[in-house]
């Protein structure tokens, strides 16, 4: 079983979201997670986003990033 592999597909402004989430949680754990499994799989995530995503690099970054917010928030039924 440890060689299956599962794809999953987000968004742009759901990975955009959940990149940047992921990597304040990788540097301060925000969210209380019960085991040391869970906190790897959290990690191995923001990794697996890491290498997708081109966004963080621009120098724009911060402005896509509120954008992905306000346009998933706005989904969501309320504001960013």
């Amino acid at each position: 079983m440890r060689d299956t592999v599962v794809n999953l597909q987000l968004g742009i402004d759901e990975a955009l979201v959940l990149f940047e989430t992921l990597a304040d949680f990788h540097i301060q754990p925000s969210i209380a997670l019960p085991s040391p499994a869970e906190r790897l799989a959290f990690i191995r995530l923001h990794g697996v986003l890491e290498k997708s995503l081109v966004e963080p690099f621009r120098p724009d970054y911060q402005k896509v990033l509120e954008a992905a917010k306000a346009r998933l928030a706005a989904q969501f039924g309320t504001s960013a």
